[in-house]
């Protein structure tokens, strides 16, 4: 078990170390092929890759749309009421969290909104997932991540507290991996009607 939990936490802290070098880099270009080729190395190599050990490889590490720019924006963020919320879960059934934030920005010339949640269970922090139009087709059936501050994936904000979203950085929750895995996934209010080419998509 402590071995595990070692692993783990090394998972995390490298996890954290890239989002802070995302952070850093001026071209976000840059700072994608970057994160591409990280997670590429990790779940190929880490012993807390979600991909089962035995199948770890070309096949089975992550593949994504091109890089787009246009994919890239600022979220206002509006308090929300704080109620706690049931997300729903891979596994166990709902992950307990709070309704913490309405996020809203421009997307594609659309405006688009996202609710922001605080976990309760799992591991704590913010987390902003969503579903879209991509979906089931061309991206996983139960949606991506774009925020989760307990496992570091965050992009920061521009210093007046808006938030930076960049979708090109969406990634596949562990559970689409591997099923033993139980992951928080969007509620049906950050089901998006729209399609959104950018980051992790499924292996064609």
């Amino acid at each position: 078990m402590i071995a595990e939990r070692l692993e783990l936490a090394d998972w995390r802290r490298q996890v954290s170390e890239l989002y802070a070098g995302i952070r850093a880099e001026p071209d976000p270009a840059t700072s994608w092929m970057n994160w591409r080729e990280v997670r590429d190395r990790l779940f190929r190599t880490h012993p807390q890759s979600p991909v089962p050990e035995g199948e770890r490889g070309d096949l089975t590490t992550p593949t994504y749309y091109e890089y787009d720019p246009a994919l890239r924006t600022i979220g206002d963020v509006e308090a929300a009421d704080d109620a706690t919320f049931e997300l729903p879960d891979s596994t166990t059934g709902h992950v307990t969290a709070e309704r913490a934030g309405t996020v809203r920005f421009i997307l594609g010339g659309e405006p688009v909104s996202l609710s922001m949640f605080w976990l309760l269970d799992y591991a704590g922090g913010f987390f902003l997932s969503y579903r879209d139009a991509t979906s089931g087709e061309e991206t996983y059936r139960a949606g991506r991540y774009l925020l989760d501050t307990a496992k570091g994936t965050d992009l920061g904000a521009d210093g007046s507290g808006r938030l930076l979203l960049d979708f090109n950085f969406a990634y596949q929750p562990s559970c689409s991996y591997d099923p033993r895995w139980s992951c928080p996934l969007p509620p049906r209010e950050n089901w998006l009607t729209m399609p959104i080419r950018g980051g992790e998509r499924l292996r064609v």
